[in-house]
């Protein structure tokens, strides 16, 4: 799913910035198996369904507000190398002291068109060119949904560490991931006009909307790759199913910050996915990096489905092509 800035409000309270985005894809690139990761999306053209992703977290507002998501994302390839998902949360808001009512309801639709540009199976490099588009209105206000629509050209790109020498055979399960988007939202500004309280005079306040960078990867060491492209540890099969990872997930605002600053938001997430032959289940940290993204480490867990591998002549077919080559992890092995 595309990098939507979620501006998450209650009561009245200065809203944060907090960044939602349910990994999309996965991918296999000679030996090196890219898997979906859980906040950003990484360079992988698939089919497949993340169902649900739950997160949970304290946002940056002051005081903070509790923020729960659930939310699903469905991928289709239309051909190879191009493919459509779509995707939504549902969010609850929720005063922390429970001194008012909470709020709940659908975060905006979002639509990623992704094409791969490039693949080099020598080298485990995989570059992605896409553009998302959240579309305002979909979702409901009180949760920060934005009423107007937000476009996101992005550039996603993966690269294994298999072409290291010999001597160090041990890194060569490292990958490494990256998403670099810019956020350019329909209005550029929302007025609202109001009464000062003090003197009953008419007032009209303005709301500008930045364009943002959003930008991130993630580190990855895979035990498949480990034990089917370095060495067999005889390590047990539970393990040899685990990729530890860190993922970064960040927005700059760069544009139109009258109103918004330019302080840079998000989280660090370490956690692990354990990948199987037809699904994949992870978990993270969400640890802000500065006040302004939240006051406490939450936690996002996501079951997410290759359908592609699951049914490669049916649903995991491109529209447009033949079955594909199955994008497991242990494929190769």
């Amino acid at each position: 799913m595309s990098h939507r800035i979620l501006r998450t409000g209650l009561f009245g309270l200065g809203a944060a910035l907090v960044s939602f985005h349910p990994g999309a894809a996965h991918e296999i690139v000679g030996n090196r198996f890219f898997p979906a990761t859980l906040s950003i999306d990484d360079p992988g053209v698939n089919d497949e369904l993340a169902l649900p992703t739950v997160d949970s977290f304290n946002t940056g507002d002051n005081p903070p507000v509790r923020q729960r998501d659930i939310s699903g994302e469905f991928a289709k390839r239309i051909t190879e190398d191009f493919a459509i998902s779509l995707g939504t949360a549902y969010t609850f808001l929720g005063p922390i002291d429970r001194t008012a009512a909470g709020a709940n309801g659908f975060q905006n639709l979002e639509t990623l068109f992704k094409y791969r540009v490039f693949k080099n199976a020598e080298h485990e490099f995989v570059l992605s060119a896409g553009l998302s588009i959240e579309w305002g209105g979909t979702g409901a206000s009180n949760v920060g949904a934005d009423p107007f629509n937000t476009y996101t050209p992005t550039i996603f790109f993966g690269k294994g560490m298999g072409d290291l020498p010999d001597t160090l055979s041990w890194l060569r399960p490292v990958a490494i991931t990256g998403v670099v988007g810019y956020a350019i939202p329909e209005r550029s500004f929302t007025g609202t006009f109001g009464v000062d309280p003090d003197t009953g005079a008419q007032t009209f306040d303005t709301e500008f909307h930045p364009q943002m960078l959003n930008w991130g990867g993630s580190i990855q060491y895979s035990m498949p790759y480990l034990k089917s492209a370095v060495m067999d540890l005889g390590l047990p099969d539970f393990i040899n199913h685990l990729i530890p990872l860190v993922e970064a997930n960040l927005q700059t605002p760069v544009a139109n910050t009258l109103t918004s600053g330019t302080l840079t938001t998000g989280t660090i997430q370490p956690g692990v996915i354990w990948t199987g032959t037809y699904f994949q289940v992870g978990v993270e940290a969400l640890i802000p990096i500065n006040r302004q993204s939240g006051s406490n480490v939450g936690v996002i867990a996501q079951l997410h489905y290759y359908l592609d591998d699951i049914d490669p002549h049916g649903i995991g077919k491109p529209l447009f092509g033949g079955a594909a080559q199955p994008a497991s992890p242990f494929a190769r092995q």
